[in-house]
């Protein structure tokens, strides 16, 4: 995949050997570009702060602030950039925290690398992809919420209006939601619906406004914790 400027990448992890082999294989690719790295929670949000990279690969589990707390900072003050939760578990409590604190994607640090490097282009594209097992943590979430508690919508950014019912979406929006939650990108739902790649953004953008969400993966558990895909499919 070629793009006219390289997609600038952040790597953040608190060993240094993982920081070093994830910067060996992606400065192979002619499409990506490390430049920076960071080895805790804070120097992670000083560093977006400084190089704004387009992409940044996250840590959960490090010192002085966690991967949860500094995606949450980083996509308050700079929400255009794409994080990659990239660790070692997939927990409860850290799914989908990291997914509600803004993470694109959820990937585990067993992911080959060819799904990392097609992670990082498909969420410099708008994309968010997720581990299978992150993605049956969200599928759990939705049918019966966390342990205690019921089942809700992921949160939405600060100030921004409450999910809107179903009812004030399109027979169309709700057909391109089913294919969000499934995890398809723009180029399959258009192939589906024989329409152009942007107009499936034009419709993943209403749905967002609509719903007061801030990202497809909001969308998507917003999606699954809702039950719209059975709905769309049932009319």
């Amino acid at each position: 995949m070629a793009h006219d400027e390289p997609i600038r990448v952040a790597i953040v992890d608190d060993h240094q050997v993982v920081r070093m082999g994830l910067r060996t294989f992606l400065d192979l690719q002619d499409d990506i570009e490390v430049v920076g790295e960071a080895g805790d929670g804070l120097a992670a949000v000083e560093l977006a702060a400084r190089l704004a990279p387009d992409v940044m690969l996250m840590d959960i589990v490090m010192p002085r602030l966690d991967g949860i707390g500094a995606i949450r900072r980083i996509k308050e003050a700079q929400p255009g950039i794409g994080v990659i939760a990239l660790t070692s578990f997939a927990g409860d409590d850290q799914v989908l925290p990291a997914l509600e604190a803004g993470a694109s994607s959820y990937l585990l640090k067993d992911v080959s690398p060819e799904e990392l490097v097609e992670a990082v282009r498909a969420v410099h594209r708008g994309e968010p992809r997720l581990h299978p097992d992150a993605l049956r943590k969200v599928m759990e979430a939705a049918v019966g919420g966390r342990p205690g508690e019921a089942p809700a919508a992921a949160a939405p950014a600060t100030g921004a209006p409450a999910p809107a019912p179903a009812a004030d979406l399109t027979e169309r929006e709700l057909e391109v939601i089913v294919l969000v939650a499934q995890g398809r990108s723009n180029r399959e739902i258009a192939d589906a619906f024989v329409i152009s790649e942007k107009t499936v953004k034009t419709h993943i953008g209403h749905v967002l406004a609509k719903l007061g969400l801030k990202d497809r993966t909001q969308l998507a558990i917003y999606a699954l914790k809702h039950g719209l895909a059975g709905e769309a499919a049932g009319r």
